[in-house]
Formats: C-alpha cells, sequence, structure tokens
C-alpha cells in the first residue's frame, strides 16, 4: 500500500512541479500568489526560484507542526525539496515553451493553472504528508472549520499583498490562479482520496 501511496504522491509532485514552471514561463500574464513572492524574492535576493520555495516551505512546515502535526509526514519533506528542485530543473531545460503569441501563452498558463490545481490534490491525497503550504492550509481549515477552498483563497490572498510589496509579477492571472486553482485543488483532492481510501479498504 505505501508503494502505491508513493507512486501517487509521485505523479502529483511531477504534474504540480511542471505546472508551476509552465506559468513561470509566462509571468508577465501574472503568477500563483505563492509564486509572486518566490520570483520577487529571486529577483530582489537572488538564489533561485525553486531555492526560495524551498526557504519558504521550511518556514511554513515550522508553522504547521504548531498548528497541528497530522499532516507533517515523510511525504511533507519529500514535497519541500523535490518541488524546488524540480522547478528549476524544469526552468533550466529546454523542454518549457518561450513566450509568443498572446492567445497561446493564456492557453500555456491556463494550462499551468490546471496541472497545479489536480497535481496538489493529487500528492495531498496520497497521504503521506501534505506539502508545506498545503498542510499549513489544511491545518487550518481543521481548526476553523472553513473549508479548504475558502481557506487558500484567504491564505493566498494575503500572499499576494506581500508578493505585491516587493515587486512580484502581479498582472490579470494572479487573480485567476486564486480564485480557480483552489476548487480544482480541493475537487481533485476529494476525489482521489477517496480513490485512495477504497483500495487500502480493499487490500
Amino acid at each position: 500500500m505505501f508503494v502505491y501511496r508513493l507512486i501517487i504522491f509521485t505523479i502529483g509532485i511531477l504534474i504540480f512541479s511542471f505546472g508551476i514552471s509552465l506559468a513561470i514561463k509566462m509571468d508577465y500574464l501574472g503568477l500563483h500568489p505563492w509564486d509572486v513572492l518566490n520570483v520577487g524574492l529571486f529577483d530582489i535576493v537572488g538564489l533561485s526560484i525553486g531555492s526560495w520555495s524551498i526557504l519558504i516551505g521550511i518556514i511554513l512546515v515550522m508553522i504547521a507542526a504548531v498548528l497541528d502535526h497530522t499532516y507533517i509526514k515523510l511525504g511533507t519533506f519529500l514535497n519541500l525539496f523535490l518541488i524546488g528542485i524540480l522547478v528549476d530543473f524544469y526552468l533550466w531545460t529546454d523542454l518549457l515553451p518561450e513566450p509568443s503569441a498572446l492567445p497561446l501563452d493564456i492557453l500555456i498558463m491556463i494550462l499551468g493553472i490546471v496541472l497545479m490545481g489536480i497535481g496538489g490534490g493529487i500528492y495531498n491525497a496520497a497521504g503521506l504528508g501534505a506539502g508545506p503550504r498545503d498542510g499549513f492550509m489544511l491545518s487550518i481549515s481543521d481548526k476553523t472549520g472553513y473549508s479548504i477552498g475558502r481557506v487558500r483563497i484567504a491564505t493566498e490572498l494575503i500572499i499576494l499583498v506581500i508578493g505585491l510589496f516587493i515587486g512580484g509579477p502581479v498582472f490579470i492571472f494572479t487573480f485567476i490562479f486564486t480564485f480557480v486553482q483552489s476548487p480544482i485543488f480541493e475537487f481533485s483532492y476529494l476525489r482521489l482520496t477517496r480513490v485512495v481510501e477504497r483500495r487500502q479498504a480493499n487490500t
């Protein structure tokens, strides 16, 4: 059963990281709030976008551990490092399309949003431990009783303000990320969780 969960987790991480990388290549259209923060810090301080993802993730894991350590497991730490590494890898290769025509760039950005929502739901459903950002928001959801989608939207709006303040790439798709990706995440998370639980019950 652990191998099955690890496979689901890995698929989710690969999809999620690829979605982030696609969006970053089209950052002139606006980025997801967390990536607005990462790119803003990258532009100001240096390092790499993936490195900032890891550093911020470490801080969020520490906060989540205080709020509710339920979501902090092996997968949390795998997520913490793998996403940052994979994003830097995808951006380093020539696999991703460069910005070209606006209609095509918009389609690529939408694909990135969908992949991030689906991938995030998949790797969380594996039950190996939520990612730093998701664990942080899931723990708040459990503590407050608010839905996962509502907590994600509220949290990401706060991060967006911080990212905007430091000069991160904010534009129209930043707001599309905030209000569209969260429901996609919640839908895929709940559906995949039921699939994993049914398989566990049958083993």
